[in-house]
């Protein structure tokens, strides 16, 4: 698939939301745009949250 036609924001929710479940902090953000730095840390935010539930790494991986 070319990456035109991959839709950036979700990219960079299921990126945040990855490094959340593997430990990251929220400061690591590789996006310096409001959107997509928004879109990361809603990804982390419930990455992190699936982490705290007791999901296991490769359990949260299968939701995305």
């Amino acid at each position: 698939m070319k990456t035109q036609k991959r839709d950036s924001q979700k990219r960079a929710f299921n990126h945040g939301y990855k490094a959340a479940i593997f430990g990251k902090s929220i400061s690591s953000c590789p996006h310096e745009a409001e959107t997509m730095r928004y879109q990361w840390t809603s990804g982390w935010r419930e990455g992190r949250q699936d982490h705290w539930d007791g999901n296991a790494a490769i359990a949260g991986l299968h939701k995305l």
